[in-house]
C-alpha cells in the first residue's frame, strides 16, 4: 500500500528542529504495523476461508496514511509557515506512480506475449488504474455473477485510487484549517473525529440488507433496476449500480478511516508526546494497544465482506465494522509512536520491518501474481499461495530496490541528467546492461499497449462464454416452428367439494384439434443455466427466453408479456430460483398466465446452487403438481448429479457441451420429444 514512509531518523538534539514538535521522526512500529495490515489482505485474497476479515488490512492502511500524511503536512508548516502543494503531490507522484507503471506495464507485456483474450476486458481497469479512478471504473462496471472465473489483475487497486484522491484532495483542506484554525488543533481533531463518525452513521443509513440481485428486463434480458424488479440496486444513468459495492468501494463512504488518522494525528505528534507528561506512560499505552490488536485480529476472524451462500453482504462491517477498524488502528499507532511502548518495539523487529517498507510493492504485485496462477473460479491453495509468494517476493524486491528507492531519493533522475558519473569500468558496463534492459522493457511495454488498445473485448470463463453463445442463439432464431400437440389423456379428474363422500367423477377428454396455438413451439423460460444451453434447446425446436440473474418475479412478468403476446403454445418449459428465493405466491402468479386449457403441458425445473434458499424453493417446486394438474417436475437437482463432474466451478452452472446437451435432452424428455435428443 502506499502509506508514506520517512527512512531516516534526526536526532532530537539537532538545533534546527529542536522546537519542531510535529517532525515526524523514523517510526520502526508503523512499518510493523503496516506488515501485519498487508499479510491479512494477501491470506484474505489467496482464500477468504483461512481469513474471512482479512480485508480490513487495507482499513488499517487508510488511518496509517490519514495519520502520517497529516503529520507532514503539519511539520512541513511548523518548519516552513506553509505548505508547498506542489512540492507535496511531486513527492507522492514519485512515491506512487514509478512502482505502478511498472507493475502494469509489466502486466501489459504478460498478456500481450501469453495470454492475449482478457486484453480487452483489462483495458478499462489499466486506464482507470493509470488516472487513479479504479474505485469509481469498478462501481460503475460492477462484478457481474462470472466476475470469479475472469481473469482480472487490477481490481486491487480500488484502495490506491482511495488514497491518491485523499493525497489530492487533503493537503488544500489542511492548507485552509492551519491559516484559519492553525491555532485550536485539537478542536479541529474533533471536528475531523466527528465527520468519521458522520460517515459511518451515513454509511449504516446505506446499507442495504438481505439478498442482493439486480432484475432482467423482460423482453430483452438486459439487467434492470426499477422499484420492485431488484434488491440493493440504484439506477444511475442506466447502470444498475450496486449499493453495498459503492459503500465499501467509495471514496466518502472510506474517508472515515483517513478522517480518523488525520484527527489522531493533531492530537498525538511523536515528538510532542516524548516531550510532555505522556512519555512515562508507555505501558498504558500498551494497554491501549493490546486491545486494538485484539479487536483488529477478532474482526479479521469474524467479519466476512460478503456470504457466499447467501449473498449477504455483513451487515458487522457496514454498520461499525469500519469505524471500529479505525479505532483499533489508532490505538496500535499510539503504541507504534511512543518511544517507550513495549509493543512499538515489538511491531519494529526486523522481519516486520522488511515486511512494511515494502508493502506497497507486495500489495502491487500479489494480486496480479494470484490471478495468473490461480484456478479459474477458485481459491488459491496452500501450493499455489506459497508459489505466489515465491514470486511476488523476489518482484516486490526489485522494485523497491531498482524503482522506488532510486525514484525516491533522487538517484535516478540524477543518472538521468549524467549528475552521477562512472567511476568504474564495473559500474559503466552495469550501466549499459541496465540501460539496454530498460530499452528492451519500454519496447515491450509499447508493443503491449498498442495490443492491449487495439485487442478486442472477447469474454472469459465457461460460463460467460456459454451465455454469450446462448444469446446468439436466442438472437439468431435458429428455432423450427414444428406442431405440438398435448399429451395424450384418456380422462380428466373433475375435483368435487372436500366435504362430499361420493368418488370424484371422470369425464373424457375432450378431443384436441390443431389450431395456431397448436403450431407454436415449445417455449423455455429460465435463467443463466438454461441460457447456457439455449443453443442446445434452439437446435432442437425450442423456443427460448432466458437472462442473467432473473428472478422469480421477473418469470412471472416474462410469461404474463408471452402469454399476452400469444406467443405460449401448449408446452411451457420453466426454471427458477436459483438466483433468490421464490415464494408460493410468485409461483402461483406464473401459473395463473398457464391454465390447463391453454397449456397443457407445463414442465418446471427444480434448481441447484450452493445458496441458502435452494432448498425451500425445490420444496415448493415439488409440490405444484399437486395444486396445478398440468404441472410436470423435472427434478434437475437430482439429475444434474450425473454430470456434477462437468458443471462450472460454481457448482450449478453447465461447464462443458456435453452437460449442456444432458440438460437438453431432459427438457426434450419431458415435453415428450425424445426424438430430438442427441
Amino acid at each position: 500500500m502506499a502509506a508514506p514512509t520517512v527512512t531516516v531518523a534526526e536526532p532530537l538534539s539537532h538545533p534546527a528542529l529542536r522546537h519542531q514538535i510535529s517532525r515526524v521522526p523514523y517510526l520502526p512500529g508503523l512499518d510493523g504495523l503496516r506488515a501485519l495490515a498487508v499479510t491479512a489482505v494477501l491470506v484474505y485474497h489467496a482464500n477468504h476461508d483461512w481469513l474471512s476479515g482479512g480485508f480490513i488490512g487495507v482499513e488499517v492502511f487508510f488511518v496509517i496514511s490519514g495519520y502520517l500524511i497529516t503529520l507532514l503536512l503539519l511539520a512541513e508548516h511548523e518548519r516552513n509557515g506553509r505548505v508547498r502543494l506542489g512540492a507535496f503531490w511531486m513527492r507522492r507522484a514519485r512515491r506512487l506512480l514509478p512502482a505502478l507503471f511498472v507493475m502494469m506495464g509489466a502486466l501489459a507485456v504478460y498478456m500481450s506475449l501469453f495470454n492475449t483474450r482478457p486484453m480487452g476486458q483489462t483495458r478499462g481497469d489499466l486506464l482507470a488504474g493509470t488516472f487513479y479512478v479504479s474505485n469509481w471504473f469498478q462501481i460503475w462496471v460492477g462484478q457481474g455473477y462470472t466476475s470469479d472465473e475472469a481473469f482480472a489483475p487490477l481490481r486491487h487497486l480500488w484502495s490506491l485510487a482511495v488514497e491518491e484522491q485523499f493525497y489530492l484532495v487533503w493537503p488544500i483542506v489542511m492548507l485552509v484549517l492551519l491559516r484559519t484554525r492553525g491555532n485550536r488543533l485539537p478542536r479541529v481533531a474533533l471536528w475531523l473525529f466527528g465527520i468519521s463518525v458522520f460517515i459511518a452513521l451515513v454509511t449504516a443509513a446505506m446499507y442495504i440488507g438481505g439478498t442482493i440481485f439486480v432484475g432482467a428486463d423482460p423482453v430483452t434480458g438486459a439487467p434492470s433496476c426499477g422499484p420492485g424488479e431488484s434488491h440493493g440496486y440504484l439506477s444511475v444513468f442506466g447502470r444498475c449500480i450496486n449499493v453495498n459495492e459503492s459503500l465499501y468501494l467509495g471514496s466518502f463512504s472510506r474517508a472515515g478511516g483517513l478522517m480518523i488518522g488525520s484527527a489522531f494525528a493533531l492530537v498525538w505528534r511523536p515528538v510532542a508526546i516524548m516531550r510532555g507528561p505522556l512519555r512515562t506512560r508507555g505501558r498504558r499505552v500498551d494497554v491501549l494497544a493490546l486491545f486494538g490488536l485484539a479487536g483488529l485480529a477478532w474482526m479479521m476472524f469474524a467479519l466476512e465482506l460478503q456470504s457466499s451462500e447467501s449473498l449477504v453482504y455483513d451487515p458487522w462491517l457496514f454498520r461499525g465494522g469500519l469505524f471500529l477498524t479505525g479505532l483499533c488502528t489508532v490505538a496500535v499507532i499510539a503504541a507504534a509512536t511512543h518511544r517507550r511502548s513495549w509493543i512499538g518495539r515489538l511491531l519494529g523487529i526486523r522481519p516486520l520491518h522488511w515486511v512494511g517498507t515494502r508493502s506497497y510493492g507486495l500489495y502491487l504485485y500479489h494480486w496480479p501474481i494470484y490471478q495468473i496462477i490461480r484456478t479459474p473460479g477458485e481459491q488459491l491453495t496452500l501450493v499455489q499461495f506459497l508459489t505466489a509468494l515465491c514470486i511476488a517476493i523476489p518482484f516486490t524486491e526489485l522494485s523497491y530496490r531498482l524503482v522506488e528507492l532510486p525514484v525516491r531519493q533522487g538517484r535516478l533522475g540524477e543518472w538521468l541528467r549524467g549528475e552521477r558519473p562512472a567511476r568504474t569500468k564495473a559500474v559503466v558496463q552495469r550501466r549499459r546492461r541496465t540501460v539496454a534492459l530498460c530499452s528492451v522493457f519500454a519496447v515491450l511495454t509499447g508493443f503491449a499497449t498498442v495490443s492491449v488498445a487495439t485487442a478486442d473485448i472477447l469474454c472469459e470463463g465457461t460460463t460467460a462464454c456459454a451465455s454469450e453463445e446462448g444469446l446468439v442463439a436466442i438472437e439468431g432464431g435458429a428455432v423450427t416452428t414444428v406442431p405440438v400437440t398435448a399429451p395424450p389423456t384418456t380422462e380428466r379428474v373433475v375435483p368435487v367439494d372436500p366435504g362430499a363422500t361420493v368418488p370424484p367423477i371422470t369425464e373424457p377428454a375432450p378431443t384436441t384439434t390443431l389450431g395456431p396455438v397448436d403450431l407454436l413451439p415449445p417455449y423455455a423460460i429460465g435463467e443463466s443455466v438454461m441460457l447456457g444451453a439455449a443453443p442446445q434447446l434452439t437446435a432442437g425446436g425450442v423456443q427460448v427466453n432466458a437472462a442473467v440473474s432473473r428472478q422469480g418475479a421477473n418469470t412471472a412478468e416474462v410469461v404474463a408479456l408471452l402469454r399476452a403476446g400469444g406467443k405460449l403454445g401448449r408446452v411451457v418449459v420453466i426454471q427458477t430460483g436459483t438466483n433468490g428465493s421464490v415464494s408460493d405466491a410468485t409461483l402461483d402468479s406464473i401459473m395463473s398466465h398457464l391454465p390447463p386449457e391453454a397449456t397443457p403441458l407445463v414442465v418446471f425445473l427444480t434448481v441447484r446452487a450452493p445458496r441458502g434458499w435452494i432448498a425451500d424453493n425445490n420444496t415448493r417446486i415439488r409440490q405444484l403438481p399437486d395444486r396445478y394438474p398440468n404441472v410436470q417436475v423435472l427434478d434437475w437437482e437430482v439429475e444434474s448429479e450425473v454430470v456434477a463432474g462437468e458443471l462450472a466451478r460454481d457448482g450449478y452452472h453447465l461447464g462443458n457441451n456435453h452437460a449442456r446437451q444432458f440438460y437438453a435432452n431432459l427438457i426434450f424428455a419431458a415435453i415428450g420429444r425424445p426424438e430430438l435428443m442427441k
